[in-house]
């Protein structure tokens, strides 16, 4: 962890609440999938001279003067991004994952037309179509869902989307612990004349290392953030056939955001630096054997799995069945020092403040070090917290316990 010399004599009080947040990371462990830890290289580049500039444009085409050598940081940047996931065009300005949704939505289609995404309560994400949502304020979406197994029902699809005919199809998720059928998902478009727009903020990091499969071959667009599995800065990024970069590109800046952020870009080109290299395959597998073992684990303990296992870094537990919702598991965790998101399950009879279950993810955890053994042991940990969260003498004792763990595999940093 950095010094903060600076910081602690400029401004002791956010000093000290930052000394604070980094010691609660490294004595909790973090089960939040869509969380992970960034290594200290990605953090310096986050605090480098790269913050002064403004660099409204593109390499090249800039609106502003002094811009040459941040020409080349975008450019290493695209290079990478380009490597790593195989795609024709990279536009690595966006600043976070629902503005880059909303830029895609711009650049493909208009205010009014069809999309179809995958419902909020069966693993979607606001952005794919949720009421509340600009997407479903701006667009007329409407949604598929997951099948009695827990699993897209790609029949359902076909037919939303022969019924439908939406111009775009958005396949992507939030909380759904299988892999996509993505090649199922283009023969559909294909056969209906949409476009195709994969949102793989989740799963990019192993879909970068090759133990999931991509949509980048096939999918006329993709996104995906860069803050999840790639273990980068909180950002994010747009890729596309070649076709659709003009509109990608226009979409962003100036049609969505000014300038980028400089320093983030440079962060996202050192994580995607890292996941080159052959360690971040390594990595990638261990994050699926992780999220394997715990779910197992909750099941040997008589807990719910939606779709009943997972096949990536994360999975969503039904919690009906212990009498327990979501906030509850939360909360009782929260004090132990665990962290977990509550989550929404199929076809939920509570809303989504409070709803059935909670989602739990691997990443962070990974990052760290722990292996199958060790996430089963946590597992075991997680069901003693959930089943006494009115007994603080035994939270106490996982408080304890917990604190252990995190000396044992401490952060990087």
């Amino acid at each position: 962890m950095p010094s903060f010399k600076e910081l602690n004599q400029e401004d002791p009080k956010l000093a000290e609440i930052i000394a604070r947040e980094g010691s609660r990371q490294a004595n909790e462990l973090e089960l939040i999938a869509s969380e992970n830890y960034v290594s200290e290289a990605v953090l310096e580049a986050l605090a480098s001279p790269l913050a002064n500039k403004y660099s409204e444009g593109y390499p090249g085409k800039r609106y502003y003067g002094g811009n040459q050598i941040i020409d080349e940081v975008e450019n290493l940047a695209i290079e990478r991004a380009k490597k790593l996931f195989g795609a024709e065009h990279v536009n690595v300005q966006p600043l976070s994952g629902s503005p880059a949704n909303a830029a895609v939505y711009f650049a493909l289609v208009k205010p009014g037309d069809t999309i179809m995404g995958l419902r909020l309560d069966h693993g979607g994400h606001l952005s794919h179509g949720h009421p509340v949502n600009f997407s479903g304020m701006l667009y007329n979406f409407v949604q598929y869902g997951v099948g009695h197994d827990g699993r897209i029902d790609m029949n359902e699809v076909r037919q939303v989307a022969l019924r439908e005919k939406p111009k775009l199809i958005v396949a992507g998720f939030s909380a759904y612990s299988r892999d996509i059928d993505w090649e199922g998902f283009k023969k559909i478009a294909d056969e209906i004349g949409a476009l195709t727009f994969a949102d793989i903020s989740h799963p990019a990091g192993l879909i970068a290392a090759g133990v999931l499969s991509s949509p980048v071959p096939l999918f006329d667009v993709v996104m995906t953030t860069t803050h999840k599995t790639l273990r980068g800065p909180r950002g994010a990024i747009i890729m596309c056939k070649e076709q659709f970069a003009k509109a990608i590109d226009r979409a962003v800046f100036p049609g969505m955001q000014g300038g980028p952020h400089d320093n983030m870009t440079a962060a996202k080109a050192v994580a995607f630096g890292e996941a080159l290299k052959p360690e971040f395959k390594t990595y990638a597998k261990q994050v699926i054997k992780n999220a394997q073992a715990m779910s197992d684990e909750f099941i040997k303990l008589g807990y719910e799995i939606v779709s009943g296992g997972t096949d990536n870094h994360m999975f969503v537990i039904d919690l009906r069945n212990k009498n327990l919702v979501g906030k509850e598991a939360e909360k009782a965790l929260e004090k132990v020092g665990i962290s977990v998101s509550r989550s929404t399950i199929p076809n939920d009879p509570n809303p989504p403040m409070n709803p059935s279950g909670i989602r739990v993810g691997t990443p962070a955890i990974t990052t760290r070090g722990l292996n199958e053994d060790e996430c089963r042991n946590v597992a075991g940990l997680m069901d003693k917290a959930i089943m006494n969260k009115e007994d603080e003498a035994v939270l106490s004792e996982l408080q304890k316990s917990i604190k252990e763990l995190c000396r044992k595999y401490p952060l990087k940093y």
